[in-house]
């Protein structure tokens, strides 16, 4: 398991932003895929965005544009800054470890993206944009 520390929510206005952090007790090179997800109330998680070891990147269609996922490996610190905040961007935000099924010893909270299993170790941000 990885411990993760994450900060970095808050209350925003609309057309406002944020950055997230999360701080992972390990390498972060050594992470195959570090994913950020979310949940707002009612609603199943979403993936926002992911950064790879490889330094690949990914964003939700919802967030393309607006948010960038970035990695500093001598902190072992993935970020999300998020800008051009909406009120629908309002969730729990989650960093999560992602890699293969046998890396890590299996979670019930984990969630499959697609040869990967991530993981939900950190407290979760709550992000909420309103004003």
């Amino acid at each position: 398991q990885v411990q993760l520390v994450e900060s970095g929510g808050g209350l925003v206005q609309p057309g406002g932003s944020l950055r997230l952090s999360c701080e992972a007790s390990v390498s972060i090179f050594s992470i195959n895929v570090m994913g950020w997800y979310r949940q707002a109330p009612g609603k199943q998680r979403e993936l926002v965005a992911t950064i790879t070891s490889g330094g690949s990147l990914y964003y939700g269609d919802s967030v393309k544009g607006r948010f960038t996922v970035s990695r500093d490996n001598a902190k072992n610190t993935v970020y999300l800054q998020m800008t051009s905040l909406k009120p629908e961007d309002t969730a729990v935000y989650y960093c999560t470890p992602c890699g293969p099924k046998s890396k890590w010893a299996p979670s019930p909270t984990a969630e499959t993206m697609g040869a990967l299993t991530c993981h939900f170790w950190g407290q979760g941000m709550q992000v909420t944009v309103s004003s």
